[in-house]
């Protein structure tokens, strides 16, 4: 009887919880975060120059390299 009823509260709270999120993947399940992309920021950083060139081309390598694998 007290299984039974364990299940049902877990059971309740799970439902609950699957209504609060929407059925919507998180950003870990989605691949998306909800801050701004690698790749923003570091246009970003170009943008206000803390980084040149160089090593604007060399971050941004790294980075495509790193996404295809």
């Amino acid at each position: 009887m007290t299984v039974l009823m364990l299940a049902f509260w877990a059971l309740v709270v799970f439902g609950v919880v699957a209504l609060f999120r929407g059925g919507r993947p998180t950003g870990s399940e989605s691949g998306t975060t909800h801050g701004p992309s690698a790749e923003k920021v570091l246009d970003e950083r170009f943008a206000r120059g803390e980084i040149n060139a160089e090593e604007y081309s060399a971050r941004r390598t790294v980075l495509h390299s790193t996404h295809r694998r």
